[in-house]
Order: C-alpha cells, then sequence, then structure tokens
C-alpha cells in the first residue's frame, strides 16, 4: 500500500512554483488533475490573494484540532457510540466548500464533522452533539453520525454506507426541477469512501443521473482504504474516476487544497451547465483508523502513516504555500494556531456545559402532526425501563 501511494505521490504532488510575492500569487498545478472522457479540464494555473489563502488555513487548522479533540474527549468517555474522524482528509472538504455556493447541496457519509462545521455549523455545536447536549446541531439526538441542517442545504451524515448517494441524486433531480430556464443549475454532490464505490445503489444512482442530466458530482474520497481492506483487496478497479464509463470524469489531488478548490469550480460549471452528473476522485488519506475504535496499524504500518504526514500533509502543504508566496511568515502562523486551539477549547467547555435533551425531545422529529408546521406528535405513553420514570402525555401517573 506504501508504494501506491509514493505513486500517486509521485504523479500528483506537491508542485505549486510561486511566481508574485505580491497580495496575490499565481501558481502552478501541474499533474494535479487526470481526466476520464473530457476534452480539457481545469486551468493548471491559479491565482489567489492572500485573505483567500489564510482563510482556508484557519478553517484547516479549526477541524484539524476539532477532530484531535474528538479524539481526546473519546478516549475520555466523554463520546461514546460510533466516532469516525477526517483529520488528513481536510483539503477536501474545504475545497469543496470553497467551490460550492450555499444553495448548492451536500450529502455525504458518517465521516461528517467537518462538513456540519462549514454548513451552519460551529465547535460548540458539533461538540456539543457528540456529547449528547440539546445545543447539539441535532439536538443530542444525532451524534456523531446524523448531523443535518437542511436551512444550510446539508442533509447528513448517513449511518448507512453508500445510502446517501441515492439520496444525492434526489437532491440533484429537486435543484433541476426548481432552476429557472436559461440559468445555472444548483448543483448536488454526494462524498462516500472507496470502500462504498462498489455498491449497487451507486452503479444505480449513476445511471439515472446520466440519463435525466442531473447535476450530480459523484465524489468518491479515496484514503485508500474501506474500513481495515486496501483498495488493492477489495476493489477490481482502482481508477474510480472512471467509474462512470459514459460519465465524464476526472481525479484530483486531495491533499493540495488549491487543486481541490479549481478543480471542484470546474466540475460545479460543468455539472451546473446541463451536462449531466461528473465522477471526482480526491486522492487523499486519513490519518486515525476508520472509526475510534479501530486503531489503524493492523492493516497498514506506522511508517506508512508517518510517510504520509511528512510528504503529503494538506495543512503542511498550504502553511509552505502561504510561506513561500510571501503572504506570513512561519510565526505569523503559530500565532493563528495558537489562537485556534484556544478557541476550540473554549468551545469544547462551552458545549459541555449545554445540558441534555430533555424527556419532551424524545419524539420530536419522529411523527408530525402535518406536512407543513414542525409540531410533532406524541404517544400517549411511553414505557422507560425503570417503570417509575415512564412518560405520559397527559401527565398521568399509573399505580
Amino acid at each position: 500500500m506504501l508504494s501506491s501511494i509514493a505513486r500517486s505521490t509521485s504523479r500528483m504532488g506537491l508542485r505549486a512554483r510561486y511566481m508574485s510575492a505580491s497580495p496575490s500569487a499565481t501558481f502552478d498545478l501541474t499533474g494535479s488533475f487526470e481526466l476520464h472522457n473530457l476534452e480539457s479540464g481545469p486551468s493548471t494555473t491559479v491565482t489567489h490573494t492572500k485573505d483567500e489563502l489564510m482563510e482556508q488555513f484557519e478553517l484547516m487548522y479549526t477541524m484539524r484540532r476539532m477532530e484531535i479533540t474528538c479524539d481526546n474527549e473519546y478516549k475520555a468517555r466523554n463520546i461514546r457510540g460510533f466516532c469516525h474522524l477526517y483529520d488528513g482528509q481536510e483539503a477536501v472538504a474545504t475545497g469543496i466548500q470553497t467551490s460550492l455556493e450555499k444553495e448548492d447541496s451536500w450529502v455525504t457519509s458518517y465521516r461528517c464533522h467537518v462538513v456540519a462545521l462549514m454548513r451552519g455549523g460551529s465547535v460548540k455545536s458539533v461538540l456539543a452533539e457528540l456529547f449528547g447536549n440539546i445545543g447539539g446541531m441535532s439536538k443530542g439526538k444525532g451524534g456523531s453520525m446524523h448531523f443535518y441542517n437542511k436551512e444550510h442545504n446539508f442533509f447528513g451524515g448517513h449511518g448507512i454506507v453508500g445510502a446517501q448517494v441515492p439520496v444525492g441524486n434526489g437532491l440533484a433531480f429537486a435543484n433541476k426541477y426548481k432552476a429557472k430556464p436559461g440559468e445555472p443549475m444548483n448543483v448536488a454532490i454526494a462524498c462516500y469512501g472507496d470502500g462504498a464505490a462498489n455498491q449497487g445503489q451507486i452503479w444505480e444512482s449513476a445511471n439515472m443521473a446520466a440519463l435525466w442530466k442531473l447535476p450530480m458530482i459523484f465524489c468518491i474520497e479515496n484514503n485508500h482504504y474501506g474500513m481495515g481492506t486496501s483498495m488493492d483487496r477489495h476493489s477490481s478497479i482502482s481508477d474510480y474516476y472512471k467509474m462512470g464509463n459514459a460519465i465524464p470524469g476526472i481525479r484530483i489531488d486531495g491533499m493540495n487544497v488549491l487543486a481541490v478548490t479549481e478543480g471542484m469550480k470546474f466540475v460545479k460549471e460543468y455539472c451546473g451547465s446541463g451536462n449531466g452528473p461528473m465522477y471526482v476522485e480526491m486522492m487523499t488519506y486519513r490519518y486515525h483508523g476508520h472509526s475510534m475504535s479501530d486503531p489503524g496499524t493492523t492493516y497498514r504500518n506506522r511508517e506508512e502513516i508517518a510517510f504520509t504526514r511528512s510528504t503529503r500533509d494538506p495543512l503542511e502543504f498550504i502553511k509552505k504555500t502561504i510561506m513561500d508566496a510571501g503572504f506570513a511568515e512561519a510565526e505569523d502562523l503559530k500565532e493563528i494556531e495558537k489562537r485556534i486551539r484556544k478557541s476550540v477549547q473554549k468551545e469544547v467547555l462551552e458545549a459541555k456545559e449545554s445540558p441534555r435533551p430533555g424527556m419532551e425531545e424524545l419524539f420530536k422529529h419522529v411523527m408530525a402532526k402535518d406536512l407543513v408546521s414542525e409540531d410533532s406528535e406524541f404517544p400517549p405513553h411511553i414505557r422507560m425501563p425503570n417503570h417509575a420514570n415512564s412518560f405520559w402525555a397527559s401527565g398521568a401517573k399509573s399505580d
């Protein structure tokens, strides 16, 4: 597996060349993209301002600190149940968020903390959800895998492998249906891992999206392992961006936030212009195991993880990019990191102060009284393991 990662590094490595030290700089992304069924692709020369890159760096570092904090809180048993962390893959989510509009729909897998953060959340609301507190984005009832924010067009967080992709297809259909004639459509993106890429529901969704020319982006976050099985062992196809057959595809260096940003701008314009769907393969890597119950070292060795950290870490890449462009010095970035660490810790403490959901929350958003309001219908009685603590809607108590 280490050799395949090394091949990926040499093919799509960090090759930015810096041509200016002004408030904006131009970067070379040659080698960051591979195309399938496309006559042209994203530009390999891009220009970014200091503010743009500093904003991306701060967001990515906040993601990293939040996920490391989740690791610590899980080990302290303040977070229970399933918990899938995103550290190592920050450039993918950041580049997607930068390139899409807030009206574009986003649905993803259970590795969803950072998407929730960007789509209307905060460190406080993410951690409160993980603690099971009422201040969480899903009011403490969803946990790690079930974040959701319709107002910000974020549709989950899905606990079933691959199940988010048909949902994404429905969102793409809705976006096309609601689009005004002659205007670009909002797109929908469904992110899933390489371990889900061969599922039948994804093939069926791709066929439907191609037939109806839906503005749908099938985004494979290829972190090289489906749970604990390397892609060389779980898939007969390793070029996931070609899996759509007739559907165009693109492979992007998912450790380079500049490449992800430029690549996703190209994909959004293509799909939103009525050309139909596209497959996108992000070449990335996760530092943690599949979940917190997986040490991540039984099917790969520490040398491989250390190699990726030292050669392809997305945070180190953007820090080097900023410094080489003359936008900031190392000490400036350290001060920003210090500020973010302090802010994250403050929000974690605030999240812990949020109370648990009350009994009245138990059946909210389960049985609706109608399809318009958010009023929920309560059952007359909820039996608890301890009968004395059971709930009656009328307030009555049994003998």
